[in-house]
């Protein structure tokens, strides 16, 4: 019979990801959207160098965008989803 070990987040990573929480998914979106536009009018400006540079930002933003979405849909490690699973049932009893 094998034992269940939940696994958890290290301590940097939890303070990250509680840090970037705050900052609203919309803002990672419109912040590539942002880039995309400089790339835009680098390109047309013909400054090739920086236009390649801005437009490499674009998909970091959005990965990153979508990482904190994750963590804020479905919480830090399995520990803490048994926590807020916990509470939110104390909540409903009370």
């Amino acid at each position: 019979m094998a034992t269940h070990h939940p696994k958890k987040e290290g301590k940097v990573a939890k303070t990250l990801e509680e840090q970037t929480s705050r900052i609203p998914s919309d803002v990672y979106l419109w912040a590539a959207v942002g880039t995309m536009a400089l790339s835009l009018t680098c390109f047309l400006t013909r400054q090739r160098h920086a236009s390649l540079f801005f437009g490499q930002w674009a998909p970091s933003l959005l990965i990153i965008g979508l990482y904190n979405k994750l963590v804020k849909v479905e919480g830090h490690d399995e520990v803490d989803k048994q926590v807020s699973e916990k509470v939110s049932t104390a909540r409903t009893m009370a």
